[in-house]
């Protein structure tokens, strides 16, 4: 190899050395840094591994091509092709084996002088040792040779021993007669033997591809191409080899060798190397001239169709293992994926690892899985209580779980859903009490178009607010008037409901809102009702009983002593330390309470922007309090901040409108929760709402999930919900079963109906009339295809089918007429078009039949129906 790129062959022995090949043979051990290995003056190849030189061979020159002995015994033995045509057996390092003795300096001489360009080891046979020369004339250039051969002197060989003594080499160790001669006439460029028959040797010649059978070497096959360079066998799949011309690679499959079942994208640059890759399946590594990076082609075979062909899917990614040129690379024989480099300037070497690609899958139910190399890893949500309260759910996960428990199923208690929702979720109780309280009041009358009224939201009914009448109230049980001005109107009277406040009638009345406050052991959000409604006896007494409750607050008892000591003077010390000290609170109810006390008429700032105060608390506050140029006013700033929050509460504001479409899309953006919106859109005004495409589109995607999860009959009866409040989602028939002939649909109720004809009686049979079977169209009256089972025509009730005179398939019968009618439904294959009916088919596939049942056909129906094996998730 003088002058030209050097090579590196690994050890088919010992992992842990390799020789590099260049005007002398390198013998190699590597090992990790710092190991008692490697010693002083030893070549890093990388951060962990270093190379120690341990046997240089500088007897062989000129130098073409290289190859290791197979076998563990001769370990050292290398045979190498030289620019005159001879191969010579030598070694590295000294080796006691008396094999080995005689085999090192033994050569291999051919008829003419011409260069060698490959050599190949027989993997199987390791006595073979093939050798591809340049054309000679009428010569042949594919010379295999027995190494255990010895010299046999011939008359013709007197010249050739004139020849040889020029050179001073002992006539007893030269073979001039190899075993087979193959390739007359012709140039071999690359050799390489098939593991599938160790007979057959694949040659790269001139203008071809060939195959030799040893067995009979007067023929061979061979292909037309100019891809004859660097042939090399996959060593997972046999039949495959790669070779290449100039920039291009093509992969053949020796059971179809006319052509290239693959061709590779063509490099600007000619390669130089092609090898597949000795521990990773369908793994192919090339090299350009002149390049720093290696290409990688990773061949991977997709499922087909039966009886499609197609070619494999090829992954193409590139890796740069040192910064200088490279002359050549080699696999590892057994460490994965793992390569030695040497650069073609000097020989310097880098130790390379190429990382596989990690392939990542994420199923329905949440767990990821990722597949790296040989590992299979899978990971799943933890179940763990710490964990959970650590780390928020997923929102598919909490979807799945809210689906099992009919999360939005709940069309009469409305609010109950938030409690199958897990009833944690501030928003969800939100939404759906507003929904609640928005369907409670359906049913009263406004002027004009109430429903659409109450579906708009407490925007647009306070806009339509008229007559709003102005009043001053004394404090509840005290006869000191407030200079607190409250406002009454229809519209408001409305708003207080949706909020949930007061209950339906003239009054308002907040008592039961407050005592259902009470149960749910809310003391401050029931006080601060209790004081915005001006009953300031009725909020201290909320206090106390809050304090003494169990588990109670005993501050609550401080705070009812501060608000009894209530003035309305503006300069009082009372109302200067409550509006210093009310920040302190960190109940924001009790704060927003003395900010209502010590606030000016109209200027309630501090109660209606507290953010920690529930929306409907604060929209039923301005409500009371704001005039009719205040409320509108602070109404459509609260909702557009609660739709660019994508805040549930705001629900209350839009209503189901287009407004109410404008919050839920941006609570998806922000939550991913498309069951939620999927359940409240369907509770809107279905001219108004549901034909959003938006809406459309969660309700779609909700349908698919629950697909996805194989909650089959979850999406069944969401199917059945949605039908209940959209009418026009019920789908139309979408499948039929139509005639062969006239292309009309057959109904099976025609079928099951009693024959309208005249009975037996009038043809002198007594009995009742007969019930027809249809066995035939009933536009056409062409019969209908058989059932491939019963041979009835299709048409036939399964139990009008007669039984075989078997007392129990009579039973079986009379058990039929008991079953739903989809036993008698039509079903076939789609790929053979065979069938019969449902009941028949399943029972056939159902006792491990897999083929189908009419006699002469071999389709295997039910493995082609990927889905039809698969069980509910939530059948249980």
């Amino acid at each position: 190899m003088s002058g030209s790129k050097p090579d590196i062959l690994w050890s088919p022995h010992h992992p842990d050395r390799y020789v590099i090949c260049d005007s002398e043979l390198g013998l190699y051990r590597i090992g990790p840094v710092g190991s008692a290995e490697t010693k002083a003056g030893t070549l890093p190849l990388s951060e962990e591994t270093a190379a120690t030189l341990l046997a240089i061979n500088s007897d062989t020159p000129y130098m073409k091509c290289v190859a290791w002995y197979p076998k563990h015994e001769p370990e050292c033995l290398l045979a190498v092709g030289q620019a005159n045509g001879r191969v010579v057996l030598t070694s590295l390092g000294q080796s006691h084996n008396s094999t080995c003795k005689e085999l090192v300096g033994k050569e291999f001489v051919p008829k003419h002088a011409r260069q060698c360009n490959t050599l190949a080891w027989n993997p199987v046979d390791s006595n073979l040792l093939a050798a591809g020369l340049d054309k000679h004339r009428a010569d042949f250039s594919v010379l295999i040779w027995d190494i255990s051969s010895k010299f046999s002197p011939e008359a013709s060989v007197t010249a050739e021993k004139i020849r040889l003594s020029s050179v001073d080499l002992d006539s007893s160790t030269v073979v001039t007669k190899p075993l087979y001669e193959l390739g007359q006439n012709d140039a071999c460029l690359s050799l390489c033997w098939l593991l599938r028959d160790p007979k057959l040797l694949l040659a790269g010649m001139h203008r071809n591809l060939a195959i030799f059978d040893l067995r009979n070497t007067s023929q061979k096959t061979f292909v037309n191409t100019k891809a004859i360079q660097g042939v090399t066998v996959d060593p997972h799949f046999h039949d495959r080899v790669a070779s290449f011309f100039e920039g291009q690679v093509a992969i053949w499959d020796l059971r179809k060798f006319e052509k290239p079942v693959l061709t590779l994208t063509e490099q600007p640059k000619p390669l130089t190397k092609v090898a597949w890759c000795p521990t990773r399946t369908g793994l192919l590594a090339t090299l350009t001239r002149d390049s720093n990076i290696i290409r990688l082609y990773d061949m991977q075979h997709t499922p087909t169709p039966i009886g499609d062909e197609t070619e494999p899917t090829i992954i193409e990614r590139s890796v740069q293992p040192c910064e200088s040129q490279i002359g050549s690379f080699a696999w590892h024989p057994s460490s994965q994926n793992r390569m030695v480099v040497v650069s073609a300037a000097n020989r310097v070497m880098t130790d390379f690892t190429v990382f596989e690609r990690i392939s990542l899958a994420w199923s329905s139910t949440t767990s990821l899985m990722w597949a790296c190399g040989r590992h299979l890893y899978d990971c799943v949500e933890d179940g763990a209580d710490g964990v959970e309260s650590m780390i928020e759910k997923d929102i598919a996960t909490k979807m799945r779980q809210r689906a099992q428990s009919r999360y939005g199923h709940d069309t009469v208690q409305v609010w109950r859903n938030h409690l199958l929702a897990g009833g944690n979720d501030p928003q969800l109780k939100s939404l759906w009490y507003d929904l609640f309280y928005i369907l409670q009041d359906m049913e009263l009358k406004l002027q004009g178009n109430k429903q659409s009224i109450v579906y708009s939201g407490i925007k647009n009914i306070v806009k339509t607010s008229s007559g709003t009448t102005e009043s001053r109230r004394c404090w509840s049980g005290s006869d000191r008037q407030t200079d607190v001005p409250r406002y009454h109107s229809e519209e408001r009277c409305l708003a207080l409901r949706l909020c949930g406040w007061i209950s339906r009638g003239p009054e308002i009345d907040v008592e039961t809102f407050l005592r259902s406050l009470e149960q749910e052991r809310e003391w401050e959000r029931a006080a601060a009702v209790a004081l915005f409604n001006l009953d300031i006896r009725r909020a201290i007494q909320i206090l106390n009983k809050g304090a003494t409750a169990e588990k109670g607050d005993l501050n609550l008892n401080v705070v009812a002593m501060a608000l009894s000591g209530y003035t309305d003077e503006k300069s009082s010390l009372w109302r200067e330390m409550c509006s210093s000290l009310r920040l302190q609170l960190k109940n924001p109810y009790l704060c927003v309470m003395f900010a209502f006390l010590t606030s000016e008429p109209g200027a309630y700032d501090g109660v209606l922007y507290e953010s920690s105060v529930a929306v409907r608390d604060r929209v039923a506050f301005a409500c009371m309090f704001l005039s009719d140029a205040q409320l509108p006013r602070y109404i459509d700033k609260l909702t557009i901040e609660m739709k660019e929050a994508g805040n549930l509460e705001g629900i209350l504001l839009t209503g189901l409108s287009k407004d109410g479409v404008d919050l839920m899309e941006s609570y998806v953006d922000h939550t991913g929760d498309v069951q939620t919106a999927s359940f409240c859109m369907l509770k809107g005004s279905p001219g108004e709402v549901l034909k959003d495409p938006r809406v459309q589109c969660w309700i779609e995607n909700y349908r698919n999930l629950l697909d996805a999860w194989r909650f089959w009959h979850k999406r069944a009866e969401f199917d059945i919900h949605r039908g209940k409040l959209d009418p026009s989602s019920k789908p139309l028939a979408q499948v039929f079963v139509s005639c062969n002939f006239c292309g009309k649909s057959i109904s099976y109720s025609c079928s099951a109906m009693p024959h309208q004809g005249r009975g037996f009686s009038q043809y002198g049979v007594s009995g009742s009339p007969t019930k027809s079977k249809v066995t035939s169209c009933p536009g056409c009256r062409k019969p209908l295809p058989r059932c491939a089972l019963c041979l009835m025509n299709m048409g036939t009730p399964v139990s009008n089918c007669p039984g075989t005179g078997k007392s129990d398939e009579k039973v079986d019968l009379t058990r039929e007429n008991k079953l739903a009618q989809f036993n008698n439904w039509f079903t076939w294959c789609h790929n053979c078009r065979h069938g019969g009916h449902a009941g028949h088919m399943l029972s056939w596939f159902r006792w491990d039949h897999t083929e189908c049942p009419v006699s002469a056909c071999t389709c295997k129906c039910m493995q082609l129906d990927t889905t039809g094996n698969l069980v509910p998730s939530d059948s249980s």
